[in-house]
């Protein structure tokens, strides 16, 4: 039973604070970790709000853009001492992430080119390959569900290699995903059509505005990487390119990916290949969420200012989105035809993140040392359950001593 009692505004925004300091500073292992820790501390330990509460919650948070952690966080805080609960809960589980983050940046930036750090990193990567390996195939099996989504995801990811830019993907593979449920409830039973559990005229007009800000945003396909990086983007650039990825993002932090290839190495050229790999490692490495990448990212762009606005960009739309959009949100999530749009935007995510993860290994796995990291990564994360930080560690420290070998 949830807790009735509620003490002082300013007692519990005290809590809410110690609480998702301390959980952002050690919720290692991903999103799925991440939900654990908080369902513990706020279900069984606390009983600041019920089960079905903390699942009705964790339903909103999977429909909108963001980081799932993240926004539960947003939630919790908002439900436990409103507005200002929901600023307190959410900055306090970031900033941890943000700060460590950081300061692996900085001394990537100092340090980076050395041997030892080279060799790390190398390590790093490789184990980071393995892991979001695993991610794809779990949440493949999940998100696949019958023949249509199959052929859905096959299509994305051809689409994503020929440069189709991730949020056309997305958005054109959910609609398409409506679609296909028109026709299909059409040729059921067109009564269906009528149904008025998600009016049409009200869904439709904000799917065509949304469509319309993504084009003109990111364009329809981004161009090729010139190979080479560009001058440093000014803080407004690097602060805009961030929030509008945190505006759309579905599907998680491995999805990012997918954005940021596109986006910072191929569209515009401010990092190469080989600095995004490195970023990707850093956020699986380091607690909270993984999309404190951009705060490593903004900092190699910008220093710490660049940190600061990358940081500040990509979540301030969660909590714009849990604040506006949740009683909206509960009410979409039982309509079929919101469930046909997310289903096949699972799986054009899985697929994004597939197609990253390729090119992404084609420059970690070069020699048997990076192969036999990600190998054994494999195995220990799929028999023993390890948690990913600690594989990422293990290969950091694996580089290290195969470079003392050599």
């Amino acid at each position: 039973m949830a807790d009735t009692t509620l003490p002082p505004l300013p007692a519990r925004l005290r809590e809410l604070a110690a609480l998702f300091l301390k959980l952002g500073a050690i919720s290692f292992g991903g999103p799925a970790a991440h939900i654990a820790l908080i369902e513990s501390e706020i279900v069984r330990k606390r009983q600041w709000v019920t089960r079905q509460q903390f699942l009705d919650m964790l339903g909103a948070a999977n429909l909108i853009p963001g980081p799932t952690s993240t926004e539960m966080a947003i939630n919790v805080g908002f439900v436990r001492a409103g507005w200002a609960g929901m600023c307190v809960a959410g900055a306090s589980f970031i900033l941890p992430a943000a700060l460590i983050t950081g300061a692996f940046a900085l001394a990537y930036v100092r340090f980076g080119a050395r041997t030892q750090a080279v060799s790390v990193l190398g390590g790093i990567k490789a184990a980071v390959i393995a892991v979001i390996a695993i991610a794809i195939w779990r949440l493949g099996k999940t998100a696949v569900k019958d023949v249509g989504l199959a052929a859905l995801g096959i299509i994305s990811l051809a689409a994503f290699f020929l440069g189709v830019n991730p949020i056309v993907i997305l958005f054109g593979g959910g609609l398409l995903g409506m679609l296909a449920r028109q026709i299909a409830s059409f040729r059921a039973s067109s009564a269906l059509l009528l149904s008025p559990m998600l009016p049409r005229s009200a869904f439709v007009p904000c799917v065509t505005g949304m469509w319309s800000f993504w084009l003109r945003s990111f364009g329809m396909v981004a161009p090729a990487a010139t190979g080479a990086v560009v001058a440093r983007p000014s803080l407004a650039s690097i602060a805009l390119f961030f929030l509008k990825v945190g505006a759309v993002l579905y599907g998680g932090g491995y999805v990012l990916l997918a954005f940021l290839e596109q986006g910072l190495v191929r569209q515009h050229a401010w990092l190469t290949q080989q600095q995004l790999l490195d970023a990707v490692a850093i956020g699986q490495f380091t607690p909270g969420p993984v999309l404190s990448t951009a705060t490593f990212i903004g900092y190699i762009l910008g220093g710490v200012p660049g940190a600061v606005v990358a940081t500040v960009g990509i979540f301030l739309p969660s909590f714009f989105y849990v604040a506006l959009l949740a009683p909206v949100l509960f009410r979409l999530r039982q309509s079929p035809w919101m469930a046909a749009f997310l289903d096949s935007v699972n799986v054009c995510a899985v697929a994004l993140m597939s197609g990253v993860t390729f090119r992404l290994a084609v420059d970690a796995l070069r020699g048997w040392q990076a192969w036999g990291i990600a190998l054994v990564s494999l195995v220990v994360v799929l028999r023993w359950k390890v948690s990913p930080a600690w594989v990422v560690l293990g290969g950091g420290a694996a580089g290290l001593l195969l470079a003392a070998y050599r």
